[in-house]
């Protein structure tokens, strides 16, 4: 019996030193900038909608093309979210520091709203030219009407931020300055093309 327990014991120790080990993870947030707060203020409320994006950037990993043509993801590091609703997140953040616009839901809340954004992510992603690395957003937005979901404005935005070097915090904080140039551009048009829109 006691032979039988210690060839158990060994078999035991043998499977668990041929698991496969856990790859170490290192969890990215997004890195922001507050956009500076605006006094004045609108009648109208917003549903920010998460992006609409493809497979591959519908998820955690960050994806980078190290040249053309070719997708990858860096190794053992993951955004804090799937990319559509990390984008969202800033997005919302950008909208609630600048203040002009009071009332804000997400689609997830499922309230009532004048209008909305709804858009595409077609790039989040590094990429490389010459040997450096930049991080790269492009987003297909509309401007809704929620009543009758007319598309009352769209526009692309696409921002591009070299990064200061290859490493994957340098990455992560090109994403960050890029994510706070888009945003600022998409608050302002938002608000421009949202003032037009509304009696």
């Amino acid at each position: 019996m006691k032979r039988l327990s210690l060839l158990l014991a060994v078999g035991l120790l043998g499977a668990c030193s041929i698991l496969p080990q856990s790859e170490p993870l290192d969890i990215y947030l997004l890195p922001s900038a507050a956009l500076p707060a605006q006094t004045q203020r609108v009648d109208w409320s917003l549903r920010v909608n998460s992006p609409v994006s493809s497979q591959l950037l519908d998820g955690t990993r960050i994806v980078v093309l190290p040249e053309p043509g070719l997708v990858n993801t860096y190794q053992g590091v993951r955004w804090s979210e799937r990319t559509p609703q990390l984008l969202r997140g800033r997005l919302l953040d950008a909208f609630h520091d600048d203040g002009r616009i009071q009332a804000l839901s997400n689609e997830e809340q499922r309230l009532q709203a004048d209008l909305e954004l709804v858009s595409d992510l077609r790039s989040f992603h590094s990429q490389y030219r010459d040997g450096a690395a930049e991080a790269l957003i492009q987003l297909d937005v509309r401007l809704v009407d929620a009543r009758d979901q007319r598309i009352l404005a769209s526009r692309r935005f696409s921002v591009s931020q070299p990064a200061r070097d290859t490493s994957v915090p340098a990455v992560v904080a090109a994403f960050g300055q890029a994510g706070d140039q888009l945003s600022r551009e998409l608050v302002d048009w938002t608000l421009n093309q949202g003032q037009r829109a509304t009696p």
